[in-house]
């Protein structure tokens, strides 16, 4: 086997919403592979942060303002970086948003919200890369899917449907795009210790576990949370041609979550 297979070197890479937490794991470990990192924010002062912080990871990223919901806005960020740095070898739809509200009590809204930037975005950012992926010969689409694509739980009713809708439009996008050599894989992330995650994970007054954080690793045979390194080398090899023949499926990296019917009481 030649390891190599896995190397991205000259690959062009967008992350979306990659300034900080699984994103930004994400596009370092693809530099640490060799590829230019391109990534979209939505405001100045997180773009200039991100910035710093990849330089201090010593990666050269190219960082831009976009909202990947707003097609003008994505077709401009794909100009750009077509310009500047490449026409997009990998595409990682990253970015997204989570509201905890019982279903009930949630505003259209808030799940249309939810819905655009989870569902619709990746759809159109998707969209704007795939015609110079098909120019090129080859294209990698990472979708970050969930567990809640394919699981229920309470509050989530907005995150649960845009997460299931993105499992199916990872598949579409295999069996419309899959002869022109893309493939269009997701990762489905278990519980990641993030700053989403943080007050999950609090420890409470009497210096006990969060309700939740005790309930998470009860329910997962790894017995922790997972990290955002967890997933950069599921990432590498969904980014790299040790995938080729990889299309239409959901890695899930869940420390064995889907797996487990939990201990008996």
């Amino acid at each position: 086997m030649d390891m190599n297979s896995f190397r991205l070197d000259g690959k062009v890479a967008l992350v979306t919403g990659a300034a900080y937490g699984i994103g930004f794991a994400i596009a370092e470990a693809l530099a640490a592979a060799g590829a230019k990192i391109a990534f979209n924010c939505r405001s100045q002062k997180n773009l200039d942060e991100a910035l710093k912080n990849y330089a201090a990871k010593g990666i050269d990223a190219h960082g831009y303002i976009a909202d990947v919901t707003d097609e003008a806005q994505v077709k401009e960020l794909v100009a750009k970086i077509e310009a500047e740095v490449g026409v997009i070898d990998i595409l990682v739809n990253n970015a997204g948003i989570i509201k905890r509200i019982p279903m009930t009590e949630m505003s259209v809204e808030d799940f249309r919200q939810v819905v655009d930037i989870d569902l619709n975005a990746p759809f159109i950012v998707s969209k704007a890369v795939i015609p110079g992926m098909i120019a090129k010969g080859h294209g990698k689409i990472i979708n970050i899917c969930s567990m809640m694509s394919e699981l229920g739980r309470e509050t989530v009713s907005a995150y649960a449907a845009a997460k299931g809708g993105l499992k199916m439009l990872t598949k579409n996008i295999c069996s419309e795009y899959g002869e022109h050599n893309i493939q269009c894989n997701g990762i489905g992330p278990g519980y990641i210790a993030t700053p989403q995650t943080a007050p999950l994970r609090e420890r409470q007054a009497d210096g006990s576990r969060h309700p939740f954080d005790q309930f998470i690793v009860a329910k997962t045979p790894a017995a922790r949370w997972g990290t955002p390194e967890d997933l950069m080398g599921p990432a590498v090899f969904l980014a790299s041609d040790a995938s080729n023949f990889v299309n239409g499926h959901i890695l899930y990296v869940d420390g064995g979550i889907l797996a487990y019917i939990g201990k008996q009481p």
